[in-house]
């Protein structure tokens, strides 16, 4: 079958105007890719299985795990302490609950936590809650929800026991126990981003963990995996240690390994 000279010239036109009509929504489609970014997380993940945070809850989680690492507490209290957190306040700095309950662990200025003041600062009643949890006889071998009623007196003791399974997730990679286990993503708000405060951070760390040198792995690891959940609040994109980086990219899904770190230093930038 042959076709006209016209016909051939039309089907011409037809397939260029289909291709630049491609070509035209792609772009269009790039340039509204802003408008359907993703709002900021933060996730743990471990071999088992992985748990979903926002960046509030991971700043608070880290700080929990660095503080344990301070007072040199073992992974069972920390397991105690976010499990704890979660129901008192789905691991969130509240200024309210019941009554004068305010905080992490919603610790009463009434009862003798502290002021309310030091009760808003999660390293204070962090400390309060562990220095707490220590006095309890045999905390290790009890059952967590027995363990945590025994700091907090709560009305409903038992509530705490189904934060569990979440908790040792969290305090294994919180912890550092889980190398490249804490993932963070946050949109960038400004052009160009702001500068990074690492310095800042290296400092509000000092307040929860002590001293930042690194004496093991672990230890990297547990900075590592601080410096990433606070990195929307210190403007941080990349964090790198033993040989592997985390970096603010939207189409990133963990840390990405063959990196040039070293492991005596957590390196921020």
């Amino acid at each position: 079958m042959r076709f006209s000279r016209g016909v051939i010239t039309i089907a011409i036109i037809v397939v260029v105007l289909a291709v630049g009509i491609s070509v035209g929504l792609y772009h269009l489609l790039k340039r509204a890719a802003p408008l359907t970014v993703p709002p900021a997380y933060c996730a743990v993940r471990t071999p088992e299985t992985s748990v979903s945070l926002d960046p509030e809850q991971a700043r608070i989680a880290a700080t929990i795990a660095a503080v344990a690492a301070r007072r040199k507490l073992p992974e069972r209290a920390v397991v105690i302490a976010y499990a704890t957190a979660l129901q008192e306040s789905k691991l969130r700095n509240l200024d309210h609950g019941d009554r004068d309950s305010v905080g992490v662990f919603q610790q009463r200025e009434s009862q003798g936590w502290g002021t309310q003041k030091q009760l808003m600062d999660p390293v204070y009643a962090t400390n309060k809650f562990f220095a707490a949890l220590v006095k309890v006889k045999n905390y290790r071998r009890l059952p967590l929800a027995e363990a945590a009623q025994a700091v907090q007196r709560s009305a409903g003791g038992y509530a705490y026991a189904p934060h569990e399974e979440d908790a040792k997730i969290l305090a294994a990679g919180f912890t550092g126990r889980v190398p490249q286990a804490v993932h963070c993503w946050y949109p960038p708000t400004r052009t160009p981003a702001p500068r990074p405060r690492a310095e800042e951070a290296r400092k509000q760390l000092a307040r929860a963990l002590g001293s930042t040198a690194i004496t093991s792995r672990k230890r990297g690891w547990l900075i590592a995996a601080w410096s990433v959940a606070h990195a929307e609040e210190y403007g941080l994109s990349r964090v790198r240690y033993a040989g592997a980086a985390w970096t603010n990219e939207m189409e990133a899904t963990g840390w990405r390994t063959g990196d040039k770190s070293g492991t005596s230093r957590v390196e921020l930038s």
